[in-house]
């Protein structure tokens, strides 16, 4: 058998390089989301004060900034069309092999429509909704103003805007068609092991489980000032809430097949709520000064238009790319 050769399947069903089948508690991924959980994600998110969770924000980021310089440079350095012989022999049963010494491959295409084309406005819409946290955070800010606040959205969104395209752009142009849905997945066409790309694995795990915590505080303080508004603040409850919404997001990640329906699936519900809808919504229903007729009001009901458009045809796209899949599997189950 050829060493660097490796077939990897879903889930529980793990082979190792040698094709041995692995089945070692500490490499199983549900083992590892429940330590992660229990000894790193559960005692930052039962801190009280947003405030704390500053420290671990600006290391999250340091991480996806160390992750976005590797996959800048990887462009200049990962020839293509890739030779023969640099390839690494990658086998993954879900995703489409695209042959990557061709020339042609190597011609960026500026759209590229197919089945998971449907996710990209909702996983987009996703990635830029911070809503939730506008507010603890500007309970946060000292000697906090409106014009203070609007400066710390402008550069966060702007930061983010940023990094967004300059690594999904230096990504694609890496791997052009070959690009998988996770960027760093991807290097496995040409690495069999290189340890940048296995600090960049870990940085980008580290950003994720670190960024857990401060996405929790405003759900649980909603759930807060609906459970007890009137009430002086509670250790118990505090902690039973974050117990119970941290049981439902390890059921989501442990159950949930990719993460790309998660993403999808509430990048055209809730996010275009809280991004489209409701804000214009607001604006239209609570600004009386200003008449249906002003240019605010106008761009307002266009955007609260578009909005319904976004999610009322992504769900229906997202819900008939999981009909289709489920009847494609099913009739691959029936036909073996």
């Amino acid at each position: 058998q050829d060493p660097n050769s490796c077939v990897s399947f879903p889930q529980h069903a793990k082979i190792d390089v040698c094709g041995v089948f692995s089945s070692s508690w500490y490499i199983n991924g549900d083992y590892l989301v429940l330590i992660v959980t229990l000894v790193i994600i559960l005692p930052l998110s039962l801190l009280k004060n947003l405030g704390y969770l500053g420290y671990t924000s600006g290391f999250s980021l340091l991480c996806m900034v160390f992750f976005l310089i590797v996959v800048i440079y990887k462009k200049f350095q990962i020839p293509c069309p890739l030779p023969e012989n640099f390839i690494n022999i990658t086998v993954n049963v879900s995703q489409p092999q695209v042959n990557t010494t061709d020339e042609e491959c190597c011609k960026p295409k500026y759209f590229i429509f197919n089945s998971q084309t449907v996710y990209a406005v909702p996983i987009l819409t996703f990635a830029f909704v911070c809503h939730p946290a506008i507010l603890p955070m500007y309970e946060e800010l000292k000697d906090r103003s409106r014009r203070k606040m609007q400066n710390v959205a402008n550069v966060s969104f702007l930061g983010m805007f940023v990094m967004y395209l300059l690594a999904a752009l230096f990504g694609y142009l890496t791997f052009n068609e070959a690009v998988e849905p996770e960027l760093l997945h991807t290097y496995s066409k040409v690495y069999s092991f290189d340890v940048v790309l296995l600090i960049v694995r870990f940085a980008v795990l580290t950003a994720v489980t670190l960024t857990v915590p401060v996405v929790l505080f405003p759900i649980r303080t909603s759930v807060n000032q609906l459970l007890g508004a009137s009430k002086e603040f509670s250790w118990p409850r505090h902690i039973c809430i974050t117990v119970a919404l941290l049981v439902c997001v390890n059921i989501l990640v442990i159950f949930v097949p990719t993460i790309r329906d998660i993403f999808g699936f509430i990048g055209a519900s809730a996010a275009a709520m809280l991004i489209f809808i409701l804000p214009s919504a607001f604006y239209i229903k609570l600004v009386k000064k200003e008449s249906m007729k002003s240019i605010q009001k106008i761009g307002a009901t266009l955007f609260l238009i578009v909005g319904f458009m976004v999610m009322i045809c992504s769900m229906a796209l997202i819900i008939a790319d999981w009909i289709h899949n489920a009847g494609s599997s099913g009739a691959h189950a029936d036909g073996h």
